[in-house]
């Protein structure tokens, strides 16, 4: 159901029904820097960008990105993504 559809149904706004369901922050930045940390340690094997969105069910668009974010987080060095 989307935030629209519920805040219809509730008679509430759709940011309120936002807010309720929100995942909080920390566990979303955790669970963000688990995916990235994934993704570094399967590059550093050796992987390319498809074997790791194989590996992660996840498209080479987003680990591409999962990469480019640790990389701007100080996660990974760019030599560590040119293997």
């Amino acid at each position: 159901m989307t935030a629209a559809a519920a805040a219809e149904k509730f008679g509430a706004s759709t940011r309120t029904i936002q807010r309720l369901f929100a995942e909080p922050r920390d566990d979303y930045l955790g669970r963000a820097k688990a995916r990235r940390d994934k993704a570094v340690e399967l590059r550093k094997q050796g992987l390319k960008y498809r074997e790791i969105a194989e590996a992660m069910e996840l498209s080479t668009g987003i680990v591409g990105r999962l990469l480019h974010d640790a990389r701007r987080h100080g996660e990974i060095s760019a030599e560590d993504l040119s293997a």
